[in-house]
């Protein structure tokens, strides 16, 4: 009779053996294969994460004992022993979502999914335990995939290490990598850890060693790990530098072995201050496909076929791909263009460049704000660095680029990707801020494509400028179909359409460009003229459009970023310092945290479908809605600038 099913909540582990807990662990990892083909998720780090987290759920007492996963997506066999067992929509409006989140359970803590923050909560939590009398308690942060990389990690650990006297416990679930194999000096202490020939000895021999020697060999066990001094030195070998952080070590130990991480996690809650347990795991685990695929085990998948692991999808070309072609391009033109990234050389399309020049890449770990300081220094050395990475870990690193990059007039360009919405990741992972924020930069210059060939256009205008940071974002999933321009004006916008009539003039940026084009032929339809533009560089406002602006009797302006000083509101305050008094509609996303759903359905929420973009602004000719339009014949263009006025 299968096990799994009666699992409604963690204390149903108490009454399991521990072949019965084996015995879970099979189910589970069938389960996963099952379910996470048909949806798409993050496959491969939770069949690496089974027996570690029935250990934890048996040992500790969630949700007294708060779980915090660093990163969320290592959370699936989590969700399973909390009683949510319903998969058929994981990542799909009104299922579960693919990180942890408080309003499916108390079980969950921390929802944002931006790697190496766990240890800084942790450490939060537990002082906060222990101030207000609860210091029983236990607070259990799992940092895996990477997130050791990160530079909070370790500034957490210098707080923790401070102050001994909290029930503390940090998981390490070492599996060797991020997306792909984890790069930097601690790593490559952490491989020599996994390839000695005492771990791989207690690799092969734990049962022997947990069964056969009983409680002499458990003593051995504890005496052997129980004391380090100073973890950070083990990944340093700098004992008298960090000697002074003195964190209890245990490990490491076979994350895949049931009864040793059992005796280790006992260990770990009866010490009675913050302690190390080291967990050697395997991404992808029990899924040979996983385990045959070199570039990440299954990361993160869409549909696949539960039995090959093949792909199941459209087959069309991303956006990724038109990028990662683009930028092999260039650096075979320029010798000076290398590449950067945080631990996501190929989500972001940067592998085919490193296969071609393998010396001009450097992937620093999940270390975004280190990547841009590196970036500036760089372009100070005579190179130009193009920094990809996704938009919403774009936010880390703002920091650096407003004081490292653009004060110093750094040529940096960075490359974007999952911009805007990004659909069943979640309200951690939409890239829908990055327009918003980083206009703000002084000299900055943002482009947004439209299509493929923007793309590539974009990038090898980006990298002739070499003194101010440019941005290229772009979404996710496959590139819109090429949408030809009727003309390029002297600034270099283009204009897509005209209508008979200027009455409204409709501002896309990047992949908005096609919803515009749709709007314009609905109010075609109604005797309304509107004239669609692609200011293809967004940041600056060029000259042409705010001389557009004044001849309409409208200006909308539609973005796949947050309405709150996106685009659009850059817009408005451009025309009313010239002095142009068109009334603008700036259209975009809503200043909120979004919810995982699909694509459509979170752009029908925001409104930002062709119709009603239509019906609004037919009432906004007509004078039924604000802003209203002016009348037609009147000019948008007043005496004078605002800044000459007296």
């Amino acid at each position: 009779m299968p096990i799994l099913p009666s699992i409604s909540g963690p204390r149903d582990l108490d009454r399991l053996s521990e072949d019965q807990l084996v015995e879970l662990a099979a189910e589970i990892r069938e389960f996963l294969v099952e379910n996470v083909s048909r949806t798409g998720g993050h496959l491969g780090p939770n069949l690496g994460v089974v027996e570690l987290t029935i250990a934890l759920h048996r040992v500790f007492s969630s949700p007294e004992d708060p779980f915090i996963f660093d990163t969320g997506h290592q959370s699936y066999v989590h969700k399973l022993l909390t009683g949510r067992q319903d998969f058929s929509s994981l990542r799909l409006r009104g299922g579960l979502a693919g990180y942890p989140q408080r309003g499916e359970s108390d079980h969950d803590v921390v929802e944002s999914s931006h790697a190496s923050s766990s240890l800084s909560w942790a450490d939060g939590v537990s002082r906060a335990l222990t101030a207000t009398g609860r210091a029983d308690r236990h607070v259990v942060a799992i940092v895996g995939d990477g997130a050791l990389t990160g530079g909070m990690t370790w500034e957490a650990l210098n707080n923790i290490s401070d102050d001994n006297d909290r029930n503390l416990v940090i998981v390490v679930n070492d599996n060797g990598r991020s997306y792909a194999p984890t790069i930097g000096g601690m790593s490559r202490y952490l491989n020599r850890v996994r390839t000695a020939a005492a771990y791989k000895d207690l690799h092969h021999k734990s049962d022997r060693l947990f069964r056969a020697f009983g409680p002499i060999g458990r003593a051995m066990f504890r005496g052997l790990r129980g004391g380090t001094h100073g973890f950070l030195s083990r990944f340093t070998n700098n004992e008298a530098l960090y000697s002074n952080l003195d964190i209890k070590y245990l490990g490491p130990v076979d994350g895949h072995d049931l009864p040793a991480l059992l005796e280790t996690l006992e260990l770990a809650k009866s010490y009675g201050a913050p302690v190390i347990v080291h967990t050697i795991t395997e991404k992808g685990r029990g899924y040979q496909p996983a385990r045959d695929d070199e570039a990440d085990q299954f990361h993160a998948v869409g549909k696949i076929d539960p039995v090959t692991g093949e792909t199941l999808g459209s087959g069309g070309t991303g956006w990724t791909d038109v990028f990662s072609d683009a930028l092999v391009s260039v650096g075979e033109r320029r010798d000076d263009v290398i590449a950067m990234t945080a631990a996501m050389l190929r989500p972001t399309g940067l592998a085919p460049f490193a296969e071609r020049f393998p010396e001009r890449v450097y992937d620093v770990g999940i270390a975004e704000q280190h990547a841009v300081a590196s970036a500036a220094g760089l372009a100070f050395g005579g190179l130009h660095p193009v920094v990809a990475l996704y938009a919403t870990f774009m936010n880390r690193a703002f920091d650096q680029v407003l004081m490292d990059v653009a004060l110093h007039r750094a040529g940096v360009t960075f490359v974007l990707d999952r911009a805007g919405v990004t659909g069943p990741d979640g309200p951690s992972h939409h890239g829908m801020w990055d327009l918003a924020m980083l206009q703000i930069v002084p000299h900055i210059r943002i482009a947004a494509p439209r299509d493929a060939v923007r793309l590539t256009e974009a990038l090898d205008e980006a990298v002739l400028v070499d003194d101010a940071p440019t941005v290229i974002r772009f979404p996710k999933g496959d590139v819109a179909p090429e949408l030809p321009a009727l003309e390029r004006l002297h600034d270099g916008v283009d204009v897509l359409a005209r209508g008979e009539t200027e009455d409204v003039l409709l501002v896309a940026i990047g992949p908005f460009a096609a919803l515009a084009m749709d709007v314009a032929e609905r109010l075609r339809a109604q005797g309304i003229g509107a004239t669609v533009i692609d200011p293809r560089w967004a940041i600056p406002v060029q000259p042409s459009i705010v001389s557009m602006a004044a001849r309409h009797r409208l200006v909308i302006t539609l973005e796949d970023g947050i309405r709150v000083g996106g685009i659009g509101t850059r817009v408005r305050q451009v025309l009313r310092e010239a002095g142009i008094d068109t009334a603008v509609d700036e259209l975009g996303l809503p200043d909120e945290f979004i919810d995982h759903a699909s694509r459509d359905e979170i752009l029908t929420d925001a409104g930002l479908t062709p119709s009603k973009i239509a019906q609004d602004v037919v009432s906004q000719v007509l004078g039924t809605r604000i802003p209203v339009a002016r009348h037609a014949g009147e000019t948008g263009t007043i005496d004078l600038p605002l800044r000459e006025r007296s």
